[in-house]
């Protein structure tokens, strides 16, 4: 394991940046969870290569990151698999029927 990792939490808790209470998880398995989540975006802007510019990158990004954590239930009062839900939350963000 990487001895940097704790140094540089002690350091962060020393700046008060993060609490004191906070524990550093070093698990490969968490770290494979985080990549499976993200193989649909990649897929997804693989096609998209051709961004303009940095802003567009960037917003597209951020509009696909939102709408897999809609899709994952990861919005409050928004059940996963609740596609009635889901439609009435974009709705009322964008003002637009999905």
């Amino acid at each position: 394991k990487n001895a940097a990792y704790p140094a540089a939490m002690d350091a962060l808790k020393e700046e008060e940046t993060i609490a004191e209470e906070t524990k550093l998880r070093q698990n490969k398995y968490l770290n494979n969870v985080i990549e499976q989540d993200r193989r649909p975006i990649k897929r997804i802007v693989r096609s998209m290569m051709g961004f303009e510019s940095f802003n567009s990158a960037r917003r597209t990004l951020r509009g696909i990151e939102a709408m897999n954590m809609i899709r994952k239930g990861q919005v409050k009062g928004i059940e996963q698999g609740d596609s009635v839900s889901q439609v009435r939350f974009i709705e009322s963000i964008f003002g637009i029927a999905a």
